[in-house]
Parts: structure tokens; sequence; C-alpha cells
């Protein structure tokens, strides 16, 4: 095609051409035209051309949805061949206004939602990106596979996370429920029954399901991050451990495990801490990592640490973390660790004493009275602990008054318990005296 008016001319045959092919009714005729039109103007260069008969062609009278499905697709392919930025934004948003609103073509206006958000990132605007992005709900798209649907969902949550919209970004990381990274995917290819949707191929540059299934575990690390909460920032780590790829490399593995192990050792005492903390204990793994081994072990064991001595113990490891795979622990993270040694330790002293003076327990503790106090205070309010200060005689008390009834039962099963050993070894002196007297007699 030379020059502007052959081009036009070309064009006006062809549509002519597909008028007839549409009102016939015949699709693959109807097809062809429109995909022809859209070819001669790439040909041409002619790229505000190529937008105006996108959208002309899509807003002619009774337009088969084959035909617009196809235009769609085949514009999609010459995105990456525009010649300049303005002009590749300029084709996105043609075919995102002619996609708009159709249901049959919802798959193809998410990947240009997605290839614009790219676009507005690459300019340095995170929040217009996200804004774009949140437009798609890709879990109502029956056809999208499921992968794909995974993967912009995570991509929504990684521009909430950038532009520091955490409440957000959490509303949507629940949209992906982590059992269906469990899923095997080779036993869910079966064939669609009559009426099903049929579920598109996902294209080659979306990672496979446990690929996800880590990409979704780090940015739910970056969310709790934020909030300090070091349990479900373990469990996070835990689930990316348990990943094959992972477990089978000790370059992936081992700063991995540290992770598990300093965020176990940050996080407050309660019974879902202590299952982890004894499940990490008995992994193998464990044994190429020494000293993590050490310091669980001495969280595990009802003895008082001296927080000097741990520090300066495993400082250079928990300094060390930041050169390590996922980076430095979270900013609070030294001071944390200082309140767990003190609350591990108040949580000794009470194993040990029923009662114990505020002066001693500041001792045990290796702080001052005030401070001693305040977390005593602390550990009481969250209810980690029974105690009861009494502040004119200095004295902490660490059990609960029990009611007369509670008193009675316990006597009841104590007495229940010593008859029932009185029993048993009355059972054993007669069976030894008979085996005895056996014995004479033979």
């Amino acid at each position: 095609m030379e020059g502007g008016g052959n081009l036009e001319a070309a064009i006006e045959q062809l549509l002519n051409v597909e008028k007839q092919m549409r009102l016939a009714g015949d699709v693959a005729g109807t097809k062809k035209a429109v995909t022809e039109i859209l070819q001669l103007c790439l040909d041409a260069k002619a790229w505000k051309t190529l937008n105006d008969q996108i959208v002309l062609l899509s807003k002619r009278r009774g337009q088969l949805k084959q035909a617009v499905t196809a235009m769609v697709q085949q514009a999609m392919q010459y995105i990456d061949q525009t010649p300049d930025l303005e002009t590749k934004i300029e084709l996105i948003k043609t075919l995102n206004s002619v996609a708009a609103g159709k249901i049959y073509v919802e798959i193809e206006r998410a990947r240009l939602i997605k290839k614009l958000a790219k676009l507005k990132e690459e300019q340095g605007l995170i929040a217009e990106a996200a804004d774009l992005m949140q437009e798609i709900a890709v879990e109502t798209f029956g056809a999208m596979a499921k992968t794909e649907k995974i993967a912009f969902i995570l991509e929504q949550v990684r521009l909430c996370l950038d532009r520091q919209d955490y409440v957000r970004a959490q509303i949507l990381s629940r949209k992906i429920s982590p059992r269906v990274f469990e899923s095997d995917p080779s036993k869910e290819k079966k064939k669609p029954k009559e009426g099903e949707n049929i579920v598109e191929e996902a294209p080659a540059d979306i990672p496979s399901l446990l690929e996800l299934k880590r990409i979704y575990y780090e940015h739910m690390i970056r969310y709790y991050s934020h909030n300090n909460d070091y349990l479900e920032i373990c469990r996070c780590y835990k689930a990316i451990y348990e990943i094959p790829s992972v477990k089978g490399n000790p370059e992936q593995w081992i700063p991995v495990l540290r992770k598990i192990c300093w965020y176990l050792v940050l996080a407050p005492h309660d019974p879902m801490q202590s299952s982890l903390l004894n499940a990490t204990l008995e992994d193998k793994n464990l044994s190429e990592i020494p000293q993590f081994r050490l310091l669980l072990k001495q969280l595990v064991t009802m003895e008082v640490i001296q927080w000097t001595a741990l520090w300066n113990t495993f400082k250079d490891e928990f300094e060390n973390e930041k050169n390590m795979l996922g980076g430095a622990l979270v900013e609070k993270a030294a001071e944390d660790l200082r309140e767990r040694i003190i609350e591990h330790n108040i949580i000794v002293v009470s194993k040990y004493y029923s009662r114990i003076t505020l002066q001693r327990l500041a001792e045990l503790l290796c702080l001052s009275i005030q401070e001693a106090e305040k977390h005593l205070s602390e550990m009481v309010v969250s209810k980690s602990l029974v105690a009861k200060i009494d502040r004119p005689m200095g004295v902490v008390c660490f059990q609960t008054t029990k009611d007369s009834n509670d008193i009675l039962n316990s006597w009841a099963t104590n007495l229940e318990k010593l008859l029932d050993l009185v029993e048993k070894s009355c059972h054993q002196i007669h069976k030894e005296t008979m085996v005895h007297k056996a014995a004479l007699r033979a």
C-alpha cells in the first residue's frame, strides 16, 4: 500500500465486504474481513487509523461477538510493535474501551489493564496503576485459568503494598485461599461437560502454581511485617520452607529456616507458638544450623535465660540476617527479642514460685523493680499469666484463689488417686506372695 489514499480505498472495500458478511451472518467471513483491515493498518504503520477502525468496527450495527473477539485478540498482538510509548498507551486504551462491558472479551480486557498498569508503574505512577488493577474482579471470570487468576490478584496485592494501602492489600489477599496451592494441577485437567465454560490455557509468562505460592507468602510477609505480627510471618516462612524446590536446595532452605527460628523466638508465648516451636525443634535440618537449635532449646527449657549472655552469643547472627535471603528482620526485632526473653523468664519464675518478693523477681530478671512490675503487669493484662501484686508488702502471688468447691474437688481427686495406688500395691504384693508360695511348694 502506497500513500494514504490507497489505504483508505482498500479499507473502504473491505468495510463493504465486512458489511455483506455481517448481514449474511457469515462468522468466518466477517472475522477475516475485520482482521484484514487491522493488518492493512499495521502494514502501513497507520496507528491512528488502526485505533479509529477498531472503534468503528466494534460499533457497527449487529456486529458479531466472534468478530469483536478476533479483532481485540489480533490488535493485542500489535501492542509490542508500536513505535513509542504514547502510541502503545493509546492503542491499549482504545482496546480497553472496546472490551469494556463485554463479557466475551473480559479476559482480554484484564490482560490489557495489566499491561497498562505495568506501563504506569514504570512511569512511577504506582497509585494510578493500583487503581487501574482494582477495577477488575478476575475471581468472577469462569474461563480464565486458575494460575492466571492467582497471578492477577497477587499483582493487585503487590501494588497495594507498594502504595502502602495495607487494608486493601489484606482484603484482596483474602480472595486467594492458601488451600488452592495444595491442589495437584495434573489431576484437575478433566474434560469439560456440555454447557460448561471451557477454561483457557494460561499465557506462557504466568508462573507455575508452586512459584505463585512462594510469591503469595512473600507478599503476606510484607503485609504482616507492617503490623509486626511475628507468628504469622513465621507461618508464612514455614509455608515457603515446605515448597519442594526450596526444601531440596540448602542455599534456599537454610536462610528460610533461620527466619523461622528468629520469628518463633520473637512471637509472643501462646499455644500456637509453642506447637510450632516444638515442631521446628524436631526438624532434622535444624542440625545444619546448631546455633539456632541451641536458641530454640533455651526457650523450651524451663530455666531463666541471662539476656546479656544470650545477646552476646547471637548478636552476630542477628545482624547477619540482612545479608541473607529475605533481608533483615523488622526494625523493632532487637527490642522485641529482649521483651520475649523477659516474658520467658517471668513464666519460668511463675512455674517454680507460688509467692516471691518483687525485689527477688527483679534480681532474677536482671531488671529494676519498676521494670519488673511493668512487664509482669503487661503479661497479666494480656492473659499470658495469672498473678497478683501486693505492693505494700512487695510480694507477687502467682496462685489463683480457689473457691471451696475447687479445693474439695482437688482433695477428692487426690484421695481417689491414693486409693488407686494402694489397691494396685496390694494386688502386686498378693501376686508376689502367690508366686513365692508356688516356688516353695515346688
